[in-house]
């Protein structure tokens, strides 16, 4: 069975005709667009329409014909496998591949920690960095303080500036 990749949560039925809103994890606005099918806690379901809400997706899914059914779907996770990952350019990565990359001082060398998290609800994403020796650091993921990432290597070279850890 291929690998589930967690891209939403069902947060709520909407009107009466089966729709639910969807609370989107993947980074992508569109992500819904490009997917046949998703797979919840509940079963799998063809997607027969995606509309979009403010900062939310809604979801008309086969066979959820109505309020109840649509309820009966709220928070249930949603996925899809990873054969449905779209190919990124080569200097974007997804951050699930980017968490554990060990994180080092481009000017010194010196490992300062591993990538625990990417904090994506921001204007700019952020690195969430656990230091080798003890707390945490955040990095803004910009030019000027991400200067190189080798995913082969799973190795994030950064520019600090004072004060940052």
């Amino acid at each position: 069975m291929a690998k589930r990749i967690t891209i939403g949560k069902i947060v709520n039925a909407v009107g009466i005709r089966g729709e639910v809103k969807v609370y989107n994890y993947s980074g992508f606005r569109d992500r819904y667009e490009n997917l046949d099918r998703i797979i919840t806690d509940k079963g799998e379901f063809a997607i027969a329409g995606v509309r979009h809400q403010q900062h939310m997706i809604v979801l008309k899914l086969a066979g959820v014909d109505d309020r109840n059914a649509a309820e009966a779907l709220k928070g249930t996770k949603v996925y899809m496998t990873e054969e449905d990952l779209l190919e990124l350019p080569d200097d974007e990565f997804y951050i699930r591949d980017l968490i554990g990359a060990e994180v080092f001082d481009v000017d010194t060398g010196e490992k300062l920690g591993t990538l625990a998290d990417v904090m994506t609800d921001r204007p700019q994403d952020i690195y969430v960095v656990d230091l080798d020796k003890g707390g945490r650091c955040m990095i803004p993921a910009v030019d000027e303080f991400i200067k190189s990432i080798d995913m082969k290597a799973g190795r994030i070279d950064v520019a600090l500036i004072e004060g940052m850890i």
